[in-house]
């Protein structure tokens, strides 16, 4: 099996085990936080691989297409964690667009094929998403919404990254009296 293949297999694996417990629903955001890098045994930011990132991206993409979910990307330190969007996504939202388009090297290898591989891209400063897989810790959290519950996989690595799956809960607020259910 080659090293692609591979990483495709552990990845809908992890999306398969993940999706059986975070019960997203449809119309919501799950985040893709992506070091190709790490995922290719090297250090974040310093081997990227536009070859990792499509596969990675079209994968996600077409995994969550079908459950009528939408996919966020996040790019790297360099654009200031910023994430590719669909265009209409981040107008029903409400979400800020600004002026960026990621590049291998300024945004990430996920990113940057987010941003060829969606119909009509955005970057987006942040954004609420309601889920998310980070693969290489690329620190997804700040874009996912309160209170960020993680999801135990068998996947614990998808190639050389590390992976951590998110989902959320609502806040329980209120005192002693509070009734949640």
């Amino acid at each position: 099996m080659s090293e692609l293949k591979k990483y495709q297999k552990q990845l809908l694996q992890g999306l398969e085990e993940y999706f059986e417990q975070a019960k997203l629903e449809t119309g919501d955001i799950f985040v893709l936080g992506c070091s190709s890098s790490e995922v290719n045994g090297g250090m974040i930011g310093k081997n990227s691989s536009l070859e990792i990132g499509e596969l990675i991206v079209s994968t996600i993409h077409e995994f969550l297409a079908k459950r009528g979910i939408h996919l966020a990307v996040q790019g790297c330190e360099h654009i200031n964690r910023s994430l590719v969007i669909e265009k209409e996504v981040a107008k029903h939202h409400h979400f800020e667009i600004v002026s960026v388009v990621p590049a291998l090297h300024a945004g990430g290898a996920a990113a940057v094929s987010a941003y060829q591989h969606f119909s009509n891209p955005v970057v987006v400063e942040k954004i609420v998403a309601q889920g998310g897989i980070d693969i290489g810790d690329t620190s997804i959290g700040m874009h996912i919404q309160h209170v960020q519950i993680p999801v135990r996989t068998s996947i614990k690595e998808i190639g050389g990254a590390h992976t951590t799956y998110l989902h959320t809960r609502p806040k329980l607020i209120g005192g002693t009296r509070a009734v949640y259910k």
